[in-house]
């Protein structure tokens, strides 16, 4: 190839943004009602992320996990930030990120800046996300923070510093800010949201020309309504004794019922000869371990997720009906775990699941996606997040 080429090839290489996922995965969510939302609304947040990144800002944005990165940093940095979570005791949909913007903080106070990163940044993702997430009755809010930079003089010399703008802003003000295309309604409804400056609450104060208008309706959304009522939490689970002697104790009262799963179902479950069924404690629960071989064919194995992913279509989920048929449904533990050993490659793969998560399974109330969702999944004793589809298309 010629050089020129070559050099033109590695310009125009620069100029495109790198491809990377900005929604994060359900199984990485370990809040089950954040995760099933997630799950729920998992291509709307992709459509979402795509308007984000593909609209121009007058600076650089990139959606990022983390704040205060430079820029160099941030290409190489994860940039998965949407996702469903929690904020002082409400569902939001959260979104962050960096922007590269630089302020002068002799020119622009405080407020201006905040509204002109809103202007910017903030008001297309709303627009981005809000419009797709109407119908969701379990979301309260949203919740955007955003790093940018401020520069100003200190002894004649330039320094800057980040600034970072977290804005929550209710639900029913980010549909309408989502379907108007009022300027002024857009900008009043950020006198409608809570505003964080690092991390401290603030409070915004309307332009001039805002406290000249005929409505005083402004100066009373300044302090947003206090948030709806939430249902107190339930009553923690009690704490089991999770010692060696205690679950050896509750081993004997099972040893009938373990007897008689290896009994039944060693066939079709391979269980391993030297490692019999027992009980365990993990994660301050107890399990019942069920340690078995799955046995694979060499055109099925690829990459570790999708041997885990094969290993538990292929062998495990057949398991969970015939062994629920024998346990009794007032088992004194709290799941099971079906350690299996796939002997091909000789990859260990373990399939913690909720007693209650498995019964719905069994009962055709979940599928399989959502009962690995409910549970943990370590590969070769490192946890990890199992999506079945996707992992059996990895043939690497």
């Amino acid at each position: 190839m010629h050089k020129g080429s070559v050099v033109l090839i590695g310009a125009l290489a620069a100029l495109v943004p790198q491809c990377f996922p900005q929604v994060l995965s359900p199984p990485e969510i370990l809040d089950p009602a954040m995760r099933a939302l997630q799950q729920k609304h998992f291509p709307d947040l992709k459509a979402a992320a795509l308007d984000i990144t593909s609209h121009r800002y007058p600076y650089r944005f990139y959606l990022s996990r983390k704040l205060d990165l430079t820029e160099q940093q941030e290409q190489q940095n994860d940039q998965r930030s949407i996702r469903f979570a929690t904020f002082q005791g409400h569902t939001v949909l959260q979104v962050t990120g960096n922007y590269f913007a630089s302020y002068s903080e002799e020119s622009m106070n405080q407020n201006e800046r905040v509204k002109q990163t809103y202007r910017d940044v903030m008001l297309p993702i709303l627009r981005a996300t809000a419009s797709r997430l109407g119908g969701e009755t379990e979301l309260n809010a949203f919740a955007i923070e955003v790093a940018h930079h401020v520069r100003k003089k200190v002894l004649g010399v330039a320094v800057e510093h980040l600034e970072n703008l977290a804005l929550i802003v209710p639900f029913a003000t980010a549909e309408k800010i989502a379907a108007s295309t009022n300027v002024d309604q857009q900008m009043n409804a950020l006198l409608e949201s809570r505003v964080y400056i690092d991390g401290k609450p603030a409070s915004l104060w309307p332009d001039p020309v805002e406290e000249a208008a005929p409505t005083p309706a402004v100066a009373r959304v300044v302090t947003p309504p206090p948030p709806p009522a939430v249902a107190p939490p339930p009553p923690p689970a009690p704490v089991h004794d999770l010692s060696i002697a205690a679950l050896q104790q509750k081993q004997i009262s099972y040893q009938g019922l373990i007897d008689r799963i290896v009994h039944e179902l060693d066939t079709e479950a391979h269980f391993v000869s030297y490692a019999p069924p027992v009980l365990i404690g993990f994660h301050g629960k107890s399990y019942l371990q069920l340690s078995v071989t799955t046995n694979l064919a060499p055109s099925d194995l690829g990459s570790q997720y999708r041997i885990a992913a094969l290993a538990f279509d292929r062998h495990v989920s057949h398991l969970i009906r015939p062994l629920l048929a024998i346990a009794p449904k007032d088992a004194d533990f709290d799941g099971i775990v079906f350690s299996s050993t796939v002997s091909a490659v000789s990859q260990s793969v373990e399939f913690f699941f909720p007693l209650a998560e498995l019964r719905r399974y069994a009962d055709y109330d979940l599928t399989g996606q959502q009962l690995i969702n409910s549970g943990l999944v370590l590969i070769n004793g490192e946890r990890v997040g199992l999506e079945l589809q996707s992992a059996e298309a990895d043939i690497r």
